[in-house]
């Protein structure tokens, strides 16, 4: 009889034994259900989260627990926070929880739990970011030749120069409360390239064409005036013997052009 008895605990002992390992094992399958993604919005456009929920699941933020809920046969919401009020609905299309105007403080951990088939968690850590400006270029310093590059700073906005496709310089700051700048200074070798100034951050990127403020010899570079100068003159020469009315049409012209050659021979 207590053979008997022992028998019967063994056989319970390896009952519980394989259920405590079936535990084990499904908790493990479980975990492996669990992902983590970081994803990034632009403020004043719409975030979808991008974990499909067919039937039933839930969205959790932060310390907040539950902000939206989806159950079996029907759609149900909770907004925990006033902020995310009309702004948070699943999509009837794609079926993933969107929200919509984002706003930077909308940044944080966000929670889907699938419970479809099973339970699915995947956690998503949304950065949300501002449209980068685009750049502005400074006037000509004629002393030096030189232009200055420069954008609002805001989170993780880079400001680089290039030469052609070619980076000559670089620059970030986590001080937001001062501008990103970069000088370019163009020398005679170079003066035929192309030089551009591109702001970015991980959501957008504005470019802006630099200008070459000086001539190859170092002279303030004007075009306009240059070429309306050599023209000028050409034309002077080419109607000396005009008449009259000639004369009078081209004499607020001719101004312009001894005007230029002043400037022309302080410069050099």
């Amino acid at each position: 009889m207590n053979h008997l008895f022992g028998w019967r605990r063994l056989a319970r002992l390896t009952f519980m034994l394989l259920y405590f390992l079936i535990e084990v094992l499904c908790a493990s399958q479980q975990t492996v259900q669990s992902e983590s993604q970081r994803v990034k919005g632009i403020v004043g456009q719409s975030f979808s989260f991008p974990e499909r929920v067919i039937k039933s699941g839930n969205l959790l933020y932060g310390d907040l627990g539950s902000i939206a809920n989806v159950y079996p046969g029907k759609e149900g919401k909770i907004t925990l926070e006033k902020r995310f009020e009309n702004r948070l609905h699943l999509n009837n299309v794609t079926r993933y929880f969107t929200l919509s105007d984002l706003q930077i403080d909308d940044a944080g951990v966000y929670t889907v739990e699938n419970t479809d088939e099973g339970k699915k968690i995947i956690t998503f850590e949304l950065t949300v970011y501002n449209v980068v400006s685009k750049p502005q270029v400074t006037e000509c310093d004629s002393s030096s030749c030189s232009v200055v590059c420069y954008v609002d700073n805001e989170k993780e906005v880079t400001l680089t120069l290039y030469r052609g496709e070619e980076i000559l310089n670089q620059t970030s700051s986590p001080d937001l409360t001062t501008d990103l700048s970069l000088r370019l200074e163009v020398e005679g070798k170079d003066y035929n390239s192309t030089y551009s100034c591109v702001a970015a951050n991980p959501v957008s990127n504005e470019t802006v064409h630099v200008p070459k403020c000086c001539s190859e010899d170092g002279h303030p570079n004007d075009a306009g005036l240059v070429g309306l100068a050599i023209y000028l003159k050409k034309s002077r020469n080419g109607h000396s013997q005009g008449g009259a009315n000639r004369y009078q049409n081209w004499s607020h012209t001719e101004q312009i052009y001894q005007n230029w050659s002043h400037v022309e021979k302080t410069l050099t």
